[in-house]
């Protein structure tokens, strides 16, 4: 084949650093638009972006390079920055050095993007804390891990 055709979805998760809940009401919506325009100066797509005060969901389209994790470093480390730059009282604002990523089939972009965008009524409803959530989609993607890392 002369050319290269690629289609890859994935859902991406990270925390606050210790999951402090610095995602306030007032951060969220900028934070959020911050984060989609890093993943189009990435070369990617963002289709849905959500979370909660300890931690985000994205669904976002990513080209096949650079590295998962190269865009991973990148996202986190640029929106720390300009947390830092745009509330000066966010300065002790981290992301957890981990993440999770799963790739989404074209056929459950719609199932994901419904679910990143309830994140809240999600959290509230079940009163489900980031780790029970984290261990729930690990463990129905089959990824193992071991449970210390999630607390």
């Amino acid at each position: 084949m002369s050319q290269s055709f690629v289609c890859l979805h994935y859902h991406l998760v990270f925390s606050t650093k210790n999951r402090v809940p610095f995602i306030t009401p007032e951060i969220e919506p900028r934070l959020w638009e911050y984060l989609a325009g890093t993943v189009r100066g990435l070369g990617g797509t963002p289709i849905q972006i959500g979370g909660v005060e300890d931690h985000v969901h994205l669904l976002v389209t990513l080209r096949q390079e650079p590295a998962l994790s190269t865009i991973l470093r990148d996202i986190k480390a640029s929106s720390s920055g300009w947390l830092h730059d745009t509330f000066p009282e966010a300065s002790d604002f981290w992301w957890q050095g981990g993440y999770a990523a799963f790739t989404v089939s074209h056929s459950n972009i719609d199932v994901v993007k419904t679910y990143i965008a309830n994140q809240r009524e999600h959290h509230q409803q079940l009163k489900m804390s980031f780790p029970d959530e984290l261990r729930r989609l690990l463990t129905k993607h089959e990824v193992a891990f071991k449970e210390e890392y999630l607390l």
